[in-house]
């Protein structure tokens, strides 16, 4: 799964600086950025919150069937259900703010994509 911190090269995201070394940003873009930003903060808690139900919701089926019985099962889908529903969300977020980066910075900002889904050896 995507982590949604590992994969921020959006942690520099006020500025393109993570791809180049060198702000280019523009007024524009710097609120395009701003927005996004703020937008998939809002995503993120919300499914963030509904993980943690999903989390309480198969805690209290173990309660009652001590066993991975249908209720395990169907907490476990819907967790599921919810943590791919971030990722997409994520990664929806992430193509948003590539496609704020000027051409010639994407492959270094595609770089640090792939390097945060790769596991480190």
């Amino acid at each position: 799964m995507l982590d949604h911190d590992a994969a921020r090269p959006a942690r520099h995201r006020g500025s393109t600086r993570c791809c180049t070394g060198r702000s280019r940003s523009t007024p524009g873009r710097k609120r395009s950025s701003i927005l996004l930003e703020t937008q998939f903060a809002v995503e993120r808690a919300t499914l963030e919150a509904h993980m943690r139900s999903d989390n309480a919701a198969l805690a209290a089926a173990i309660a009652r069937e001590h066993d991975d019985g249908p209720a395990v099962a169907a907490a476990v889908d819907r967790a599921h259900r919810t943590m791919g529903a971030l990722q997409k969300a994520t990664l929806a977020h992430v193509f948003a703010m590539r496609r704020l980066l000027h051409p010639d910075q994407t492959a270094a900002f595609d770089r640090l994509v792939v390097r945060a889904l790769t596991p480190a050896s």
